[in-house]
């Protein structure tokens, strides 16, 4: 985690910028000593948006499922993708 004074991103944008691609981790920005903002690189900032979209899609499932929703064995989910690979080549 970095921390640097707002007053940086007036005064050095490229700075802060190369910091977060380099680093690609997030940089805490203060303004007269409190946090203020959070910047990061897009490609940083795409990733972690799929990790939580991944997070919140296992939440959901697992929630389902002490809910009583029916999963599948592991062999149903075999002869599926067997079928559906089949299908493909078939398909071909």
């Amino acid at each position: 985690m970095y921390i640097k004074a707002s007053a940086i991103m007036r005064n050095d944008y490229n700075k802060i910028s190369k910091l977060c691609r380099e680093s690609g981790e997030p940089v805490y920005l203060t303004k007269n000593g409190e946090g203020d903002l959070v910047v990061m690189d897009i490609e940083a900032f795409e990733r972690r948006a799929k990790e939580l979209r991944l997070a919140e899609e296992l939440l959901r499932v697992r929630t389902a499922r002490q809910n009583g929703a029916k999963g599948h064995s592991v062999n149903e989910v075999r002869e599926a993708l067997i079928k559906t690979i089949e299908s493909a080549v078939r398909d071909k």
